[in-house]
């Protein structure tokens, strides 16, 4: 071998790099061990929960409202049902002289003596003389026998 070559060799076998500055799986490593490494920050964990707990308060008051929503409806409905029983437990204990059908429309009149009737003419319907005090509602037979006030 020549001299060159020798001395070649001895070249490759001499590391200029600090072995205490070369880690062994650098793959592992929290950060990025080249110049073209990507780009690793440190997480700001207080900043990170600050913005979760934020969109969770956010979220949980968009559901709360749609919850509040449901429940204003709910009510609502409740107070028709509830209008509807107190309409028909009315009508039922009224003088009726015929068998009302479902799905027709009849009225309902209050007499002198306090007594409640149901009819089939409507309060135009008349003329001058109205046979009762007072006219109290126009109503409707409901399939499940219960009366809606028109």
């Amino acid at each position: 071998m020549s001299e060159k070559n020798k001395q070649n060799k001895s070249e490759l076998k001499f590391n200029p790099i600090d072995k205490d500055k070369v880690a062994e799986n650098p793959h592992l490593l929290p950060y990025a061990h080249t110049v073209g490494g990507a780009v690793i920050k440190p997480i700001d964990k207080g900043r990170v929960k600050g913005l979760a707990v934020s969109a969770m308060y956010d979220q949980t008051e968009v559901q709360l409202d749609q919850i509040r929503e449901q429940v204003t409806l709910l009510a609502v409905q409740a107070e028709k049902i509830h209008r509807r029983v107190q309409v028909s437990e009315k009508i039922y204990l009224a003088d009726i002289g015929f068998k009302p059908l479902i799905g027709k429309t009849y009225h309902l009149y209050q007499r002198k003596n306090g007594k409640e009737t149901l009819s089939m003419v409507g309060p135009n319907e008349w003329g001058k003389s109205m046979p009762f005090e007072s006219f109290v509602a126009t109503v409707k037979l409901l399939s499940d026998h219960t009366w809606d006030i028109l």
